[in-house]
């Protein structure tokens, strides 16, 4: 130790003021910098009005769009008006997601020579691509701590790569949130496309939902999971995403063509909301001031279209039916408001679901978490879901939920085994329920895609609104 020459680097065990002076100061501390603590460098996004960009819904299924892309064209724009705070991350998917749009303002980050043809490569570009999703989440987690803003798009199924990085993550911003000094980031979003159920060409690897059930179990304080169920909805969930601070958002929307159910005016209702009854999709007498027989539920794109094609269905082979739907955007409004900051509370979640009618649960994911999420619930015991269970190939959409029995005819089935008075009433509708899927799935095998009835099929139960 005595190499170290202490004797001339003090003064009878002080400092000397001289050698003092070398160590820096205020902001220039290492623990002190704001480099280091990134909130006290942010600026909120100069956002774009998303309501611009709404699709126009003259009524429910009135037009079709692409969420992703309607949303791509917004993202575009928040790129033009934030370029130095703003980034999006992805695995070499952005075009793939149909967030095309953005390229119009902006390159892929590439800081190595160009060839002819290259593809919207240059140095100062926004978007950062590169195929390994842990590099996109450090980089992403980098560039929120220090002060900035970001978006990481990624298919469903391979997001799973950042289970470990994401819980560090998460857990930081648990502890962080304690911590009086440290100002707050802005919010880790994800957005999962390419999900699920249309993985039409890359089958079986492709099909993993269960990034989801991984979030979940982080501090409720912290996670946030959307499932927008139109390119409306994923207009207003993205904007209210990218305001936030120390969160984790995980938003799970479609790329391919699929109905646009709600005006922007409803859609940021219901966003707001974060759940709601479908009254214009409900049978007369059993919406908001009504008492239904049954409750169809909805969470995500594809179970939501499928709840409103069984909900069609039962209006025309059973009329007298109370029929009430119940979309879910904000997942986490199913679970107990003593466990989540956005949960219901019993009463609220009692009005929706009743206490003692059965409810036919439609969801994205894997069922079992729509159980966890509602086990306190006083009518969970009624409570069935329909889910992804594993089953997937490369195939054709409907089949793909058909494997799954997440499909338009067998829900019209559960809940006809459901619903006690329709045991011994309805065996004719059950048996064309079946029959229908059993020819849904030979023509599928037969010609290679779904029956034109599927394909072809509109919303039409309630016209107008």
């Amino acid at each position: 130790m005595r190499s170290y020459r202490p004797d001339e680097l003090f003064d009878a065990g002080r400092l000397p003021p001289e050698i003092a002076r070398l160590a820096p100061d205020g902001d220039r501390r290492m623990g002190a910098t704001p480099y280091a603590n990134g909130g006290r460098l942010r600026r909120d996004l100069d956002l774009p009005d998303f309501r611009d960009y709404a699709v126009d819904v003259p009524a429910p299924d009135g037009t079709r769009s692409e969420p992703t892309r309607v949303l791509g064209a917004w993202l575009r724009d928040v790129v033009r008006r934030n370029p130095r705070t703003f980034r999006i991350v992805g695995p070499d998917e952005t075009a793939s997601n149909r967030l095309s749009a953005v390229f119009e303002a902006t390159d892929r980050t590439w800081m190595a020579g160009t060839v002819p043809g290259d593809d919207h490569l240059a140095p100062d570009g926004r978007v950062m691509e590169v195929l390994s999703e842990h590099l996109c989440q450090g980089w992403l987690e980098g560039y929120l701590l220090t002060g900035r803003h970001g978006l990481f798009n990624c298919y469903e199924a391979f997001v799973h790569i950042v289970d470990s990085m994401f819980n560090q993550h998460a857990k930081w911003l648990k502890v962080t949130r304690q911590l009086d000094w440290r100002a707050p980031v802005s919010s880790f979003n994800y957005l999962l496309s390419s999900h699920v159920w249309r993985q039409d060409h890359n089958g079986f690897s492709h099909q993993d939902p269960g990034f989801i059930d991984h979030v979940v179990n982080k501090k409720a304080e912290v996670v946030r999971v959307y499932l927008p169920p139109d390119a409306n909805c994923l207009l207003s969930v993205m904007d209210h995403c990218l305001r936030s601070v120390d969160y984790v958002n995980v938003v799970v929307a479609g790329k391919n063509e699929l109905p646009n159910w709600l005006t922007m005016d409803e859609a940021v209702a219901h966003c707001t909301a974060g759940i709601g009854i479908w009254d214009w999709a409900s049978t007369e007498g059993a919406g908001t001031a009504g008492s239904p027989d049954v409750v169809l539920g909805c969470c995500g794109d594809v179970p939501t279209l499928e709840t409103l094609a069984a909900a069609d269905l039962l209006r025309r082979h059973l009329p007298d039916l109370a029929v009430r739907v119940v979309n879910v955007v904000d997942l986490m409004r199913l679970q107990d408001e003593a466990e989540h900051p956005h949960g219901l509370s019993h009463d609220e979640f009692d009005a929706l679901f009743t206490t003692d009618r059965p409810v036919v649960f439609a969801y994205h994911g894997y069922p079992r978490l729509i159980h966890e999420l509602t086990y306190r619930r006083t009518n969970h015991t009624n409570v069935h879901v329909r889910g992804y269970k594993e089953e997937g190939t490369t195939t054709t959409p409907f089949d793909m939920v058909m494997l799954n029995d997440l499909d338009r005819y067998h829900l019209v089935m559960d809940v006809i085994d459901r619903v006690p008075a329709l045991g011994a009433t309805a065996g004719d509708v059950r048996e064309a329920m079946a029959a229908r899927r059993a020819e849904a799935r030979a023509h599928t095998r037969a010609a290679g895609d779904d029956l034109p009835e599927v394909q072809d099929w509109a919303w039409s139960a309630a016209p107008g609104r």
